[in-house]
């Protein structure tokens, strides 16, 4: 028994490199990981919010568990694959010596006890004295009768990789802004308005971001680690401000509480906004396992992430790339290469409904503008009736100094958020923006309907904007023609058409997902064991004889193989003639390698297939065959691979996705391709790619016994991944040797 008063032991740190639990390997036929396994990503880091004290922590980037019968690597393995997880494992005296929560945690209610309209929201069982909202144990989270909609109605059932294509209704989307929420901000006001659109056309929406509100993000941390009923916003953290060009991360306690949102949300869409930031938004969409969008707002946003490869892994992820306008679409194509659609910025038609118009010229004031500020005042000297307001949208450095010659007419006001912008713009006659203004207040003018004041060469010469702002002046006709053409364009900005294009694009997105059967048609038959992805001697870089390879096989317990050859088709058909009198099934194949884009694996081939040819024109020629086409290795980016864009282009062509391949060098890779098959709900596969013998089997896939390529892909979407790694240092050892032995005989 420990001393009183005694210190508490630490807890022991796990052995390895990466801190993670090691686990003996376990022989070919028991180390089974299923296609639809858990991912990684929430990890040690999300113990910083939702560990109870013993069961965890962070500590310099150190993950630490206890090591009873559940360690807490164990912990964090089963919080990947339930986020209340983080809740349950706790250490059991802590409460009873602690009492409990805090009185006045205990005291304060999880959720507010009404809604907006005054009617009594539903309340779940509240939980025993001194005990926080536990899930029912058994169900995962959003399913089942512990969680409710605010409505009141029960949701469907929702899957963590759902099959199905989005429904028009009762999607959960996440928007992700890298702006604190408790200041104005441009970029916040667009999701802002798109979250409460999307909301009013039934789907759930969540916004995170982060915040300087205490109320924010008190509210932000009971719904990560309470009851996660729609919560519309998650404070994740307190803002940090950084330059566009800094290198600082985002804090490591803000990465954990947005791990365990996208675990615990299990959103449809995760849509992030300006992720050319060190924040949030970046984070999200590198993480997510959910359909991904994103949206560009600024020219100069766009500097983060600093290498190619983080720009690369980014695009990989983002299924949807969103701009506001032509210019920043082009100058995001540069360091983000994709195809950019335009969206709207999202104006409240009912709040910038124009009103009685006055004798007003409202500038859109800038540090940069004093020479137009100069011309503005000369003209408007010149008019008695009329009146200049200097708009300021940003934080101000300082205030411009009224004119005498317009004294009593020259106000300065500022207005950062849309309401306040609201009662000066609606009344407005004539607005001026400056150069390097917003483009949103630009169109709330228009839809306030006041005339825009926009001249060709304003940038050069600022007088011709004060020339064209004293013609509308003098010309109610010129300015009545004006403002109706603002008001016309005004009806492509609003909030409305917003929603419209951003559901079309989830929709699309959507449409790229596969549905499987639940239910096999094979479950009579017997279990094999396959290796997708072999060589021999035919390929140019391994020396495995087609006896010695099919030998080697039967003796490993493989029930079928895939003879895939660089470039070449005559080992597959000798194994194919040799293996008529063995139970041992063999795949004709070839590795094919394209143009500049990797390589393609087609199976069930019936002759060669020439080398050289485009992504696009090699899959045409697998199918064209009738045979398979399999990915190997789509993200091994030490060597050539396939672009996103191409990947998303061919995506319905894709009959099978290698998400693990045994001989790559980094496990991210294998990671990487598992993400990119659990999201499109892609068919997995698994192969060796061995060029010795010894490697053969460290790869496969457990799956029903087939006859053909239709039972074979029928099969496969059942199947389980089979992962007996050994050295890589070993195997490329033994296959440099046996290229030595060639070149001396």
């Amino acid at each position: 028994a420990a001393r009183a008063g005694a210190r508490a032991r630490r807890p022991p740190r796990l052995a390895g490199g990466d801190r993670r639990e090691h686990r003996r390997l376990r022989p070919l036929r028991e180390a089974l990981l299923p296609h639809g396994s858990r991912r990684r990503g929430l990890g040690a880091a999300a113990l910083g919010l939702g560990a109870e004290p013993g069961g965890g922590r962070i500590g310099r980037g150190r993950a630490c568990a206890h090591s009873g019968a559940a360690s807490g690597a164990r912990a964090v393995a089963a919080c990947r694959r339930d986020a209340h997880a983080l809740r349950r494992r706790t250490w059991p005296g802590y409460r009873r010596r602690c009492g409990g929560l805090p009185a006045v945690r205990r005291e304060r209610p999880a959720h507010s006890a009404r809604r907006r309209g005054g009617a009594p929201a539903p309340r779940a069982p509240g939980p025993r004295p001194g005990q926080r909202p536990q899930p029912p144990r058994g169900r995962p989270v959003g399913t089942g009768s512990s969680f409710t909609r605010r409505d009141g109605r029960r949701p469907p059932a929702r899957d963590a990789a759902r099959a199905r294509a989005l429904d028009s209704t009762d999607v959960r989307i996440a928007l992700v802004t890298p702006f604190a929420w408790s200041q104005p901000h441009d970029v916040n006001e667009h999701v802002d308005v798109l979250a409460r659109e999307l909301r009013r056309r039934g789907h759930a929406v969540t916004v995170l971001a982060p915040s300087n509100r205490a109320r924010d993000l008190a509210a932000g941390r009971r719904a990560l680690l309470g009851a996660f009923d729609e919560p519309e916003l998650i404070a994740l953290g307190p803002a940090v401000p950084i330059s566009r060009r800094s290198r600082m991360g985002v804090p490591v306690g803000v990465r954990a509480s947005l791990s365990l949102a996208l675990a615990r949300g299990r959103f449809d869409v995760v849509h992030g906004f300006e992720p050319g930031l060190p924040s949030l938004s970046y984070l999200a969409l590198r993480d997510a396992a959910a359909l991904t969008a994103a949206t560009f707002f600024s020219t100069e946003r766009l500097g983060y992430p600093p290498g190619r490869a983080q720009r690369e892994r980014l695009l990989a992820r983002v299924d949807a790339l969103l701009a506001t306008s032509e210019d920043v679409a082009e100058a995001a194509a540069v360091r983000f290469p994709g195809r950019y659609e335009l969206v709207p910025h999202g104006i409240d038609p009912e709040l910038f409904a124009p009103a009685e118009k006055r004798n007003l010229v409202v500038f859109e004031w800038r540090q940069t503008e004093r020479p137009l500020l100069r011309a503005l005042v000369h003209e408007l000297a010149q008019q008695p009736d009329w009146e200049l307001v200097l708009l300021r949208t940003r934080t101000p450095a300082s205030r411009p100094g009224v004119s005498p010659r317009l004294r009593g007419r020259m106000r300065v006001r500022t207005g950062r958020t849309g309401a306040a912008r609201a009662e000066l713009l609606r009344p407005a006659a004539i607005f001026v923006p400056a150069g390097e203004g917003l483009p949103r207040v630009v169109a709330e003018a228009q839809t306030a309907g006041a005339a825009i004041v926009a001249p060709p060469g304003r940038a050069t010469q600022p007088q011709l904007a004060a020339a064209e702002t004293a013609r509308m002046i003098e010309d109610e006709a010129f300015r009545a023609r004006r403002a109706a053409e603002c008001l016309a364009a005004a009806q492509s900005q609003t909030a409305e058409v917003l929603a419209d294009r951003v559901e079309e694009v989830y929709e699309r997105l959507a449409s790229r997902r596969r549905s499987h059967t639940t239910r096999s048609p094979f479950e009579e038959r017997d279990w094999i064991v396959a290796d997708l992805h072999l060589h021999t001697s035919w390929s140019h870089d391994c020396s495995i004889d087609v006896d010695e390879l099919l030998d080697h096989a039967e003796a490993q317990g493989l029930g079928a193989i895939a003879v895939t050859d660089h470039n070449v088709f005559g080992g597959a058909l000798e194994a194919v003639e040799r293996a008529r009198s063995r139970r041992l099934v063999v795949i004709p194949g070839e590795e094919v390698k394209t143009a500049d884009e990797g390589e393609v694996i087609g199976l069930f081939l019936r002759e060669e297939i020439a080398r050289g040819m485009s992504f696009g024109d090699t899959v045409a020629a697998i199918r064209a065959q009738g045979g398979l086409v399999y990915l190997p290795h789509p993200f091994d980016r030490l060597h050539a691979i396939p672009t996103p864009a191409t990947l998303h282009r061919h995506l319905a062509e894709i009959d099978v996705l290698e998400v693990y391949n045994a001989r790559l060098l980094f496990e991210a890779y294998n990671e990487e391709a598992l993400r990119f098959a659990g999201k499109y709900n892609l068919t997995p596969g698994a192969g060796s790619d061995a060029h010795v013998l010894a490697g053969v089997g460290t790869g496969a896939v457990r799956m029903r016994r087939f006859s053909g390529p239709e039972e074979f892909l029928v099969s496969l979407h059942d199947a389980e991944v089979l992962r007996r790694p050994k050295s890589l240092v070993y195997l490329q050892g033994l296959k440099w040797v046996a290229q030595a032995k060639e070149r001396v005989r």
